[in-house]
């Protein structure tokens, strides 16, 4: 590319590109140019990764964990509304049994699942969660990356396909295909140390930066090197939010997904209260879709009076205001989990659709 092309490629001026040109080495970009170059550098083709490489192999540090197996349980969390009735109706089918949950009727099923386990979750209000657990070795993070983008599309439809399934016997269902997958990943058996544990479980929690989704006819994963450079130097991305405790765990949360790792098992959360908890968000999230879902189809949202903007406004509570007995790891993971869901945003706005609703219907004072 031009300068002129390679700047406007990137989002910034010509007279920046200008001074990296000139600058050679002595460059250190601000931490947003340095996130946008490696975002550039992780979509560009092989060739000019390759030409890449060449042209700074001299500098290039060097490592062995590019290569180094490690071990990751894989969770992912997809979530579909059905509808309160519907919810009831499976919930008393023998292949259920009752969940503990501190403010929800919540019944569990074990599916079958064609690479791990598979738990569905119903919850009482009418949403599904399935909760697939998989136990996953690779060579590299962009391989891991790029199993999770190509999984995707298998997953989906399946989860579409177990619903309508469970929901076959039911008479009473709203029910709304699986839109999306939210990933969590628990790092077991580490291949690094230091620095570079740090960048790779922020690498897992936003795999974006590790493969290059224009390749067809699926993503493919980004060169040894460039995951190395990542692994090294760390990246910029404000959206990753840490909820680790030093010297006991370490813990990233972004939009696409959560990573954690126990440094000292007997003292970090345990793999149940993060399945907890997002299993609930994402309850909730998909929940308020399925009203935000009426909104925009121009329809007043309606939902039984029980599930209302009152339970939404519980739910939200309960979501932000920490328990009596709740440690300070529990916290920082909730925070986390909501803050990069957006759902305390979502919550407010399905809160307001119902109760303007409510309002309408003479339910409750304007």
């Amino acid at each position: 590319m031009s300068i002129r092309d390679f700047a406007e490629n990137l989002g910034v001026s010509e007279r920046t590109v200008s001074k990296w040109e000139a600058g050679q080495d002595a460059v250190r970009p601000r931490p947003e140019m340095q996130a946008a170059l490696d975002t550039a550098l992780s979509r560009a083709g092989s060739q000019a990764a390759d030409r890449f490489v060449a042209a700074t192999s001299r500098a290039a540090p060097q490592h062995t964990h590019v290569g180094a197996d490690y071990r990751v349980q894989s969770h992912k969390f997809i979530p579909a509304y059905t509808s309160p009735s519907a919810a009831t109706e499976l919930a008393t089918q023998g292949l259920f049994q009752r969940r503990p949950h501190e403010w929800l009727d919540v019944s569990i099923a074990g599916l079958p699942h064609p690479e791990g386990t598979c738990t569905a979750h119903v919850f009482e209000c009418g949403v599904v969660v399935l909760h697939i657990v998989q136990e996953l070795n690779f060579r590299t993070l962009a391989a891991l990356a790029a199993w999770r983008y190509a999984s995707y599309e298998e997953d989906v439809p399946w989860a579409a396909n177990q619903v309508a399934r469970l929901l076959s016997p039911t008479s009473s269902s709203d029910h709304v295909a699986p839109e999306y997958v939210l990933s969590m990943y628990v790092l077991q058996e580490s291949a690094w140390t230091g620095d570079e544990l740090e960048n790779a479980l922020r690498l897992m929690s936003l795999p974006s930066v590790l493969v290059n989704r224009r390749a067809r006819p699926c993503p493919e994963p980004v060169a040894d090197d460039v995951e190395l450079r990542l692994l090294a130097q760390g990246f910029d991305q404000p959206s990753v939010q840490s909820f680790g405790v030093h010297g006991v765990s370490l813990g990233y949360a972004s939009w696409a997904g959560v990573a954690y790792h126990a440094l000292s098992p007997e003292q970090a959360l345990m793999v149940d209260d993060l399945v907890s908890c997002e299993v609930d968000v994402q309850m909730l999230w998909a929940y308020c879709r399925h009203i935000q879902r009426q909104v925009e189809d121009g329809r007043d949202p309606a939902m039984p009076p029980e599930f209302g903007w009152r339970f939404l406004r519980a739910a939200h509570s309960r979501l932000t205001t920490a328990r009596a007995r709740e440690t300070a790891q529990h916290c920082m993971m909730r925070e986390a989990a909501l803050s990069t869901s957006g759902l305390p945003a979502r919550l407010m706005q399905a809160q307001a659709a119902l109760r303007e609703t409510a309002a309408l219907s003479g339910r409750v004072d304007a």
